[in-house]
């Protein structure tokens, strides 16, 4: 009978380490697990960021582009304006010209 109780205590400290085994292998599964979903969230939130920063910089650069088109656009016109008041001030001074040589 002590040889039934000796080998069931020894059953009992066998089943004991592989309760224990699993135990401690399901906690650090589970922290494998939680570990794993917070680096995921964590990725998640800087994509996000950086998308978002990503999204800034386009319409950043999309208003910068119309301001671009828009001073071009003054610029020519600019350009066209010196370019008629030029030949005007042309012919004014060629007529200028033509008037003092017929005075001469």
């Amino acid at each position: 009978m002590n040889e039934e109780v000796v080998t069931v205590a020894a059953g009992a400290e066998e089943l004991g380490f592989v309760v224990g085994a699993v135990g401690a292998a399901g906690m650090f599964s589970l922290l494998i697990v939680i570990v794993w979903q917070v680096a995921a969230t964590w990725r998640a939130r800087m994509l996000a960021a950086r998308d978002r920063q990503y999204q800034e910089l386009a319409e950043r650069y999309a208003r910068l582009l119309e301001d671009t088109v828009e001073l071009q656009r003054r610029t020519v016109d600019e350009q066209r304006q010196l370019l008629d008041e030029l030949t005007q001030t042309r012919l004014a001074v060629g007529s200028m010209e033509k008037m003092m040589r017929e005075i001469e």
